[in-house]
């Protein structure tokens, strides 16, 4: 396995991160605890080091899967990555409650690697309002937190502006190839680095989509590079040839994924890939970019929505669905993301928004085309 330096304390991370949002599931969706141990077992036994969940995973029982997991003396050789979530804290009160419920549900004493979760605009305005930096401060000082992190979802503005606000340890954005300026992009990559905060990378294969079915022109494009690799291996080299990655979590949910990314993060540098390599997933990006149905920005000119939906999600999504062959990730990623009201369905066609668009996109057309879309 390789390892990258946490440059504040020295200490190795393996570079492939085990994310458990994504952990195999029984016919009746909960969790395969006795599969899911496995796979946790055999990354750990072949160098994996870092394990990370979240509250909200799995409806909650991620945190215990994952505690199951680390018994029998697995947990001290892991870092534990866990997540506040911000949008259940109604009062200050509520972050005591949510912690030991989570040392709880793991069965530790302490955590690792500590983040405020998915901070975009309305939640980053939570964690100032119920002084949760404090909070984590006062759980550091006590030995129950190690380092302090956040991940995020939102734009580059303001994953700036947060990344300026504290003197974080460490912070968590979404990249690939496919998402080179989307949230935090490349550049929001960059701007951590150069403020010395290494950066832990999610959704490194877009929820698996780019390891799903292809369009045909990407076949041709992946078929003429000369060096055979698997759609996996493209995706986890592209994001690890970046140094100022940290780790890479892959969010894997059977047994050969896991064995399929060991294999590849065990023997990856960063600035390995050659230019033409460079070139080829560059031509991969724009082949997928040309099934493009409705070219979004996601510059958030058309909100707020008079209906709360979030529009730049919903593009990308409806986009997607093209893009990656009608992958049912999607179809999932669009149900998850959006599980009831405010949704595409709720588009009234005030066109509020299309007033707005740099684009000049129809806003409109494209709702009612998803809810078809993704209603089937």
């Amino acid at each position: 396995m390789e390892y990258r330096t946490f440059e504040k304390t020295g200490e190795s991370i393996s570079l492939l991160g085990f994310g458990t949002m994504r952990l195999p599931t029984l016919p009746d969706k909960n969790i395969d605890e006795a599969e899911a141990v496995k796979m946790i077992h055999h990354a750990i036994d072949n160098g994996v080091n870092y394990m990370d969940t979240a509250y909200v995973y799995h409806g909650g029982t991620s945190e215990s899967v994952l505690g199951k997991a680390l018994k029998d003396g697995y947990r001290e050789k892991v870092f534990i990555a866990d997540k506040m979530p911000v949008w259940s804290v109604n009062c200050e009160s509520d972050l005591q409650r949510l912690f030991d419920e989570q040392l709880a549900r793991l069965g530790v004493q302490s955590i690792d690697m500590y983040l405020v979760h998915n901070l975009n605009v309305p939640l980053w305005k939570q964690t100032k309002k119920f002084n949760i930096l404090d909070f984590l401060e006062k759980k550091r000082g006590e030995g129950k937190i190690k380092h302090i992190g956040f991940s995020f979802h939102d734009d580059l503005s303001l994953f700036k502006e947060i990344i300026d606000a504290y003197a974080w340890d460490f912070c968590q954005i979404q990249l690939n190839y496919m998402d080179v300026k989307w949230q935090a992009g490349v550049e929001g990559l960059k701007y951590a680095g150069g403020k010395g905060i290494p950066v832990i990378i999610m959704e490194p294969l877009k929820g698996g989509r780019l390891t799903d079915a292809f369009p045909e022109n990407v076949s041709e494009l992946w078929k003429g590079v000369g060096t055979e690799r698997t759609p996996a291996d493209w995706a986890l080299r592209w994001v690890a040839d970046f140094p100022e990655v940290l780790t890479i979590l892959s969010g894997m949910s059977s047994f050969a994924q896991v064995e399929e990314n060991i294999r590849i993060l065990s023997s990856v540098t960063a600035n390995s890939l050659t230019e033409k390599e460079h070139a080829v997933i560059g031509k991969v990006s724009a082949a997928y970019n040309e099934l493009v149905q409705y070219p979004c920005t996601a510059c958030g000119y058309c909100l707020p929505c008079t209906q709360g939906i979030d529009i730049p999600l919903a593009m990308n999504l409806y986009n997607e669905w093209f893009m990656f062959a009608q992958s049912e990730k999607t179809q999932l990623a669009f149900a998850l993301e959006f599980p009831g009201s405010p949704a595409p369905a709720d588009c009234t066609k005030c066109k509020h928004c299309e007033e707005h668009c740099p684009q000049h996109l129809n806003v409109s057309e494209m709702m009612e085309k998803s809810v078809g879309l993704f209603s089937k």
